[in-house]
């Protein structure tokens, strides 16, 4: 589900409110119109509250409840939509997490019968709304390398932010990549040509590929964010402003497609390097 952890990467995508059919848009107009729109930061924290309640509460009773809310932008004069569908979210993330443990152990943190609601219920919705579908890819603990496929080092943008009232936690503290789709699928579709070509490794090769099929669900103006979320928190400043991940990655795949392995796999390194170190914090005492 949307996680009870604050440390978490997003990708999302925006599409214009022309995507969306007749019914939807309506409703995303009138949300639009009425002006109570939540920043992402503070959608972030109402999704993990949400989470964090649904987690303490009685079984099944184990799903966030937040409302129907979206994010929202403007470029170039045309509002975009990321709907949360955080209940769709939620039932999604827990059938996969069930889905790589023992049945034994993932009913130790998810009860069977929540993961049977969880099941009916997005079977249901997805009966009902079968034009629809999740605007929102999240990860805990760490970015997955193959969503720099889809951006530049030039798109990024990052804020030291700055400390708040009473507390340690730094405000307005972010990195963030944007592009336009066609863009991002344009380089899905060269990373792909690349892979296919030069790695024998089937598992990084199919994450790609399920990553354009998904994008291929949206609207061609839509937009692209990757979002490093709350794992901004687990970098000092010179790690904020030095993590060059998706320059590495870019130059990882141009050496790929030269026959430079050595100089790809010490590109790809540097990001496996800090991944894993986010993922170390999550064991840390």
């Amino acid at each position: 589900m949307p996680d009870v952890t604050a440390f978490v990467a997003h990708l999302r995508v925006y599409e214009p409110l022309a995507a969306f059919d007749s019914e939807e848009r309506r409703h995303w107009d009138t949300y639009v119109r009425a002006g109570n729109i939540p920043t992402v930061q503070g959608g972030m924290a109402m999704e993990q509250a949400a989470a964090l309640h649904a987690v303490l509460g009685r079984v099944p009773a184990v799903m966030p409840v937040v409302g129907e809310h979206a994010f929202v932008t403007e470029v170039d004069g045309v509002t975009l939509i990321c709907p949360w569908r955080t209940r769709v979210r939620a039932c999604e993330a827990i059938g996969d997490f069930r889905d790589v443990l023992p049945d034994e152990l993932a009913d130790m943190f998810v009860p069977r019968v929540a993961s049977e609601v969880a099941e009916d219920e997005l079977e249901q919705w997805r009966i009902e709304h079968p034009s629809l579908h999740t605007h929102i890819q999240s990860s805990t603990w760490q970015v997955p390398l193959r969503w720099f496929v889809l951006v530049e080092a030039e798109e990024r943008e990052f804020n030291l932010g700055t400390p708040g009232a009473g507390t340690t936690r730094v405000t307005g503290r972010s990195l963030v990549y944007r592009t336009a789709m066609s863009r991002a699928r344009r380089r899905t579709a060269r990373a792909l040509a690349v892979l296919r070509r030069t790695l024998d490794d089937g598992i990084v090769t199919a994450g790609v590929e399920d990553l354009g099929r998904w994008l291929e669900e949206f609207h061609p103006r839509s937009l692209v964010e990757l979002d490093y979320g709350g794992l901004v928190h687990l970098l000092d400043d010179a790690e904020l402003r030095q993590d060059e991940s998706a320059r590495d990655i870019a130059e990882a795949l141009v050496a790929l497609a030269e026959g430079e392995a050595g100089r790809a796999g010490a590109a790809y390194g540097r990001v496996t390097a800090r991944m894993k170190a986010l993922q170390g914090v999550e064991s840390a005492n």
